[in-house]
């Protein structure tokens, strides 16, 4: 095994991507700076009431916030699945810590604290450091301009390799609907949704059908009027009024709208509505980042991307941590972030450039030839242990644990089948008690 190379790295987020990220690279023996826009780590887990001035998210002038987080957000994932392999997301007992299975969102910023202090990450992140510019100088190096909020300093600082983890749950995504232009109804994205009272007594119509549209749709039904989900994953013969709900129906997707106030479906109903709430998913949006067309985002694939991290052309001095989505996250960060930090210490090796390109493009023409959106490149729901244990392999780290994939799969049934009530009723306590088995490798308290 060669001697390990220390490499300077600049990691682009301070939220669950960039933590792991600077941990892993730290452990692996580089030097890290990690640049955090805000003056807390915990990217978009730090929740804030404030809202940006253009409720779509369309203003590029507009007053920008990063968090997407609404007041009752729960996670989705039970705390056990959904922690990192090497750091546990068990409850800990401290005093206002909320200990549910399925935390509201304080809870996991909590956590990532709690990781950041253990492995003393907090002094890599430089807060308030807004990122202007990430471009390639010579001999492969990579420059990062930076302006500091709290003293209006301005930086240029040269690293070996850049490690974007920036997040992707920030510049909104709308739905094209007919006629929207003379609709005099008001819109907003979900990014912007935060508590329910503004829609009081207001006729509801709600795009979408992710997990955040499924709790935002019954967290606004406690005070609108009427709230109509539009989706195209809505079953013909499941349309009409939500069972065991008296103000939400199900509809097919929108036809058009029109300047009298009415949504027309798809499925022949109108309604006339006060709002249209898109809760449609985000762009990857990457501003500071130039690389002379090498990376683009095309109908949101950012490619082209070995393995959703490295540009082939410029690997490995440039990688993207977090990209995939419909997954479990934190684990998931942790597997590329290992990899990363591997490839630039040169313990573990990357094909070449030829190799990765025809791989990648390999996969681009097994995702069209499946008829698969180009905007679902990074949608690895149906794959992504099969991904998290490629890289495990590669890395020489254990596969994914059998209870996480179970448990997975068991929360992703119940929130099918009782999207009310699967963060609170559960039947895979077998699971529970294989996983705490594990946690006592990393966290000795728990056995005694």
């Amino acid at each position: 095994m060669p001697t390990p190379i220390s490499r300077t790295v600049a990691v682009i987020g301070a939220g669950a991507g960039g933590l792991v990220a600077a941990c892993e690279l730290r452990r692996e023996g580089h030097n890290v700076v990690v640049y955090e826009r805000g003056a807390e780590l915990g990217g978009t887990w730090v929740y804030t009431p404030d809202t940006e001035s253009d409720p779509t998210g369309l203003d590029p002038k507009r007053k920008f916030v990063h968090t997407s987080l609404y007041a009752s957000l729960r996670t989705n994932l039970p705390r056990e699945s959904m922690g990192f392999r090497e750091y546990p997301f068990v409850t800990t007992g401290k005093p206002g810590r909320d200990p549910r299975r399925f935390p509201g969102h304080r809870e996991v910023l909590e956590y990532l604290k709690d990781y950041a202090a253990e492995f003393q990450l907090g002094e890599l992140v430089r807060f308030g450091s807004d990122v202007l510019y990430v471009g390639m100088v010579e001999d492969s190096k990579w420059m990062v301009k930076s302006t500091n909020k709290n003293n209006g300093d301005n930086n240029e600082e040269i690293y070996d390799a850049v490690v974007v983890c920036n997040g992707h749950y920030s510049e909104p995504r709308l739905a094209e609907i007919p006629g929207i232009d003379e609709w005099p109804g008001k819109q907003i994205h979900s990014h912007n949704y935060r508590i329910p009272e503004p829609f009081q007594d207001q006729v509801v119509v709600l795009i979408g059908s992710s997990a955040s549209a499924a709790d935002i749709s019954r967290d606004i039904a406690k005070v609108a009027k009427e709230v109509h989900i539009a989706s195209r994953s809505n079953q013909i013969g499941l349309l009409g009024k939500l069972p065991g709900n008296d103000n939400i129906w199900l509809h097919s997707m929108i036809n058009s709208v029109h300047k009298d106030g009415t949504v027309d479906f798809q499925d022949g109903n109108e309604v006339p509505a006060d709002v249209i709430l898109h809760c449609t998913g985000y762009k990857y949006h990457f501003p500071f980042l130039e690389t002379n067309g090498i990376v683009t985002v095309d109908d949101n694939r950012v490619g082209p991307l070995y393995k959703h991290i490295f540009p082939p052309a410029l690997a490995p001095w440039l990688s993207f941590v977090g990209l995939p989505w419909k997954v479990v996250p934190f684990p998931l960060f942790e597997f590329q972030a290992k990899w990363i930090a591997g490839v630039l210490s040169g313990q573990t090796l990357l094909p070449s450039t030829e190799e990765m390109m025809a791989n990648t493009e390999a996969f681009y023409s097994l995702l069209e030839a499946s008829g698969v959106p180009k905007r679902y490149t990074h949608n690895l729901a149906a794959y992504q242990f099969e991904y998290n244990d490629w890289l495990a392999s590669k890395i020489g780290c254990l596969p994914s644990e059998e209870w996480r994939k179970q448990m997975y799969d068991a929360t992703s049934n119940r929130r099918r089948d009782a999207p009310e009530t699967y963060r609170d009723q559960w039947d895979d306590e077998h699971l529970i008690s294989l996983a705490h088995e594990d946690f006592k490798n990393y966290i000795p308290a728990i056995s005694q």
